[in-house]
């Protein structure tokens, strides 16, 4: 398209979620319920965290951050999604949008990379148990926080840039109930077929390579397991790794539908279906999954839910 054919109207338009469908306010609602109790359980589990001294370990510290980005992952598309339902205004400014899209990215990356270092924190305190306080010191636990946070702000903010810069033109419907780098270049009056490539390519980077990192990490920690003589240590090292590769499935199975699909195969209801499973369900069960399957997480808070009563 030519440049001439731009939108005036600098205001984007979001569809919102599955466009047509009837009955939407009761998906509203579920989400709206998803998003308080992923707000609830994750303070909780950071509150844990913080106050019970048998959690102040390396791979609590971490789980930690996950708990927060999880909580500002969900709180960055929901609250403007339902504001949008209850209101009836489906605008959005460009500045709007290319902040929705920089703290998605942001948040959506670091929790790429901060998985990635979890497995690692689980595979030294496997393989390598006498050297692990050493090794997974203090430093290196804000190290790796800090890794995670700043490789996902300087990655997003390259790509939300570079993506809003292209102009619109013509329609300035988003058929999504968010702002999103792929939805946004179809609407782009250039040709964006190289950028899209170059999408893709850090689609493998973040996503790719990290999980088969992962997956590398657990076949040692798999091996190390069945070597274990105590059955309880082995249960105990099955129903911790058991936890976070269950997150890993949830995190890392929608992000790679989602971007490392020909852009061919991509139709807006399975994308919307596919964010939904990343953005606003994952949060969610990431504190469940890793509480309900943790008895040191349940002593906790048991403990804090005794102190409490107590108190009263």
């Amino acid at each position: 398209m030519d440049k001439k054919n731009e939108s005036p109207n600098t205001d984007l338009i979001l569809l919102g979620l599955f466009p047509g469908m009837k009955h939407v306010n009761f998906l509203v609602s579920a989400i709206l319920l998803i998003y308080t109790v992923a707000l609830t359980t994750n303070s909780i589990l950071i509150l844990l965290i913080c106050v019970d001294p048998h959690l102040h370990t390396p791979m609590y510290f971490l789980l930690s951050q996950l708990a927060l980005m999880d909580m500002m992952l969900i709180s960055s598309t929901v609250p403007k999604m339902a504001t949008d339902f209850f209101s009836g205004r489906r605008n959005i400014s460009r500045v709007a949008c290319g902040t929705q899209i920089f703290f998605f990215l942001t948040l959506g990356i670091a929790e790429s990379i901060l998985i990635t270092l979890m497995s690692y924190d689980r595979y030294v305190a496997i393989c390598n148990p006498l050297r692990y306080a050493l090794i997974m010191s203090q430093k290196v636990c804000l190290q790796m926080a800090a890794i995670s946070w700043v490789g996902g702000t300087l990655t997003s903010l390259a790509h939300t840039a570079y993506t809003m810069h292209f102009p619109i033109c013509g329609s300035r419907e988003i058929s999504h109930f968010l702002c999103e780098v792929m939805a946004i270049l179809k609407l782009a009056c250039e040709d964006v077929s190289a950028y899209e490539k170059a999408v893709v390519t850090t689609t493998i980077m973040v996503l790719f390579i990290p999980l088969s990192f992962i997956l590398s990490s657990y076949a040692l920690i798999f091996l190390a397991v069945l070597r274990m003589n105590s059955p309880e240590g082995r249960n105990k090292a099955l129903a911790t790794c058991s936890s976070h590769l269950t997150v890993v499935i949830l995190y890392f199975g929608p992000a790679m539908l989602v971007y490392m699909r020909p852009s061919s195969y991509h139709s807006p209801k399975l994308d919307e279906v596919l964010f939904m499973l990343g953005a606003i369900l994952t949060p969610m069960m990431n504190p469940l999954i890793y509480s309900l399957r943790n008895k040191e997480v349940v002593c906790a808070l048991k403990k804090v839910l005794g102190r409490c009563l107590t108190l009263n």
